[in-house]
């Protein structure tokens, strides 16, 4: 084999290609390599003296390194006007509903919403079974939503 002649490795083995090919395999190559490699490592430029100049940043990013240096992805996060004259509005609608129950079906919604309890504490509590619990609840809640559609 000429010493000019191109070969690439391919399939374990070496192929003999023209120079066109070679070089449309080098530049795919070193196109493969700069998307695996480049972009994601961060470089560093030093002087003469091999003191650190600059530290050039990837300009790939990981969630985790997100994560760790505590950025946000929108910068923004505060609430609309809209927003929170919606969830104003809704907290009040919520509230007369729940004035229209009676102390003892607040005093459920309190204990499984507010509390955190879960249906089968509020039944220790109460007496009554997991399952009337839950039952207890879901007439309740289409209760409060027949409040809150009117």
């Amino acid at each position: 084999m000429d010493a000019d002649k191109k070969q690439i490795w391919m399939n374990g083995q070496l192929i003999e290609v023209t120079e066109e090919v070679y070089a449309a395999y080098q530049k795919g190559d070193r196109k493969m390599r700069y998307f695996e490699k480049d972009l994601k490592t961060e470089r560093f430029l030093l002087d003469e003296n091999g003191q650190l100049l600059q530290v050039i940043p990837s300009r790939e990013d990981s969630l985790d390194r997100l994560m760790a240096d505590n950025a946000e992805q929108f910068a923004d996060q505060h609430e609309s006007v809209e927003d929170q004259v919606f969830r104003r509005i809704s907290m009040e609608q919520l509230y007369e509903a729940l004035q229209r129950l009676t102390n003892t079906e607040q005093n459920l919604i309190y204990a499984l919403f507010f509390e955190e309890q879960t249906e089968s504490q509020v039944g220790e509590i109460l007496g009554i079974t997991q399952q009337a619990v839950h039952r207890q609840k879901t007439r309740l809640l289409k209760k409060l939503k027949n409040f809150l559609e009117k």
